[in-house]
């Protein structure tokens, strides 16, 4: 699976523009704020129907323009061409169609043409709060598992009302417990299905961090992923039961899967606190790379890679490993950003010839013949 050709226009910086790319290759070079990473973007949004950095989609549309569009020409792996159109107008809801036929729910289309982005944002899973490393979880999840997206939604839809209520009770200086009782089994139910899956991916994917970890650091380190869950030692019931007190006087839901972490470590102390930042940025590609190989694995094809400003993550070495890497074949179509050609060129000429570079500056992109 790979994007044969992507045209946008009046996304973020860019009027228009019309790109045809290698299926296994392809690097943005510019300077800084050119608009490298906002090709990227374009991209996940074939993928995720969302922007990967700004969540409210009109914020993407060119200034003083009245809407975008990005339409993808992707080669699957059934040898069959699919169209991918997404239109966002301001003041309208988004239209997102495959092969000209739209869809009623956008969550059907997660996991059909599954992407890994590695960026400079991903330190964010290490230094911010659970509810980063929870989407983390989800979002890989969710790519193979419709019923689990689902579950999620609506998990977090009666958890919105639970809380509603009790900021409810707050307000109107009452108490009813009846009236908790719906939204609490709801999330009973929708988090006992939530749970055991979660618990099942970090199994699963514990082996598969800890081999790119390897890789990445040259051996050189350990390090662990934890899943911690208040579900663990105790059961939903019980946890619903012995936090109302506290829900009552803090308007929230203190309890549940919503509540769920990772705990990152190396060489077992929290990479938070006592890791450096070569060994932080080592931890986020790592988790990417096996990411990446998890799909891969369940989906049975390969998924698109994004790497944007990895020379910002690691040194020299490091990136030339990493290129390498994914140029194999175990990787499919890679997508890279860089501010030097000559840098990329180097690396790409040592590992492979099946490679396409583009030139972008300041909302133009060009792509450049290299002899």
């Amino acid at each position: 699976m790979y994007i044969k050709k992507l045209d946008i226009h009046n996304f973020k910086n860019y009027e228009k523009a019309s790109l045809s790319f290698s299926p296994k290759v392809n690097c943005f070079i510019g300077d800084n704020a050119a608009g490298k990473t906002n090709l990227l973007d374009a991209i996940y949004y074939l993928s995720f129907c969302k922007s990967y950095f700004n969540a409210v989609d009109t914020q993407n549309i060119r200034h003083d323009q009245e809407y975008f569009s990005i339409l993808g020409e992707m080669d699957t792996d059934t040898n069959k061409t699919d169209l991918i159109h997404c239109v966002q107008k301001r003041n309208q809801k988004k239209s997102f169609k495959l092969n000209k036929k739209e869809y009623q729910r956008l969550a059907d289309h997660i996991g059909k043409y599954p992407i890994v982005m590695i960026s400079p944002y991903d330190r964010d899973l290490i230094n911010e709060g659970s509810d980063v490393r929870r989407r983390f979880i989800d979002s890989i999840i969710s790519q193979f598992n419709s019923l689990y997206l689902d579950n999620l939604i609506n998990y977090n839809k009666a958890l919105a009302q639970r809380n509603s209520q009790l900021r409810a009770f707050s307000e109107q200086n009452y108490f009813d417990s009846s009236l908790l009782e719906i939204w609490d089994h709801q999330l009973i139910d929708l988090g006992n299905q939530i749970f055991p899956e979660r618990q099942k991916f970090i199994t699963e994917y514990q082996p598969l961090f800890n081999k790119y970890f390897e890789v990445v650091t040259g051996k050189k380190e350990a390090a662990t992923i934890e899943y911690e869950s208040q579900l663990n030692t105790h059961s939903f019931e019980e946890l619903l039961a012995s936090t109302i007190e506290r829900d009552k006087a803090l308007r929230f839901t203190t309890a549940g899967t919503h509540k769920d972490d990772l705990i990152f470590n190396i060489q077992g102390h929290a990479i938070k606190k006592f890791g450096s930042q070569g060994q932080q940025k080592s931890f986020i590609v790592a988790l990417r790379l096996a990411q990446y190989m998890y799909i891969k694995e369940l989906k049975g094809y390969k998924p698109m890679i994004l790497l944007d400003d990895i020379f910002d993550k690691l040194d020299n070495k490091r990136v030339e490993q990493l290129i390498q890497l994914v140029a194999e074949n175990a990787f499919g179509q890679v997508f890279i950003t860089d501010t030097q050609q000559d840098r990329i060129e180097y690396l790409l000429n040592k590992i492979s010839n099946n490679y396409r570079i583009f030139e972008v500056c300041n909302g133009t992109v060009n792509e450049i013949i290299t002899l």
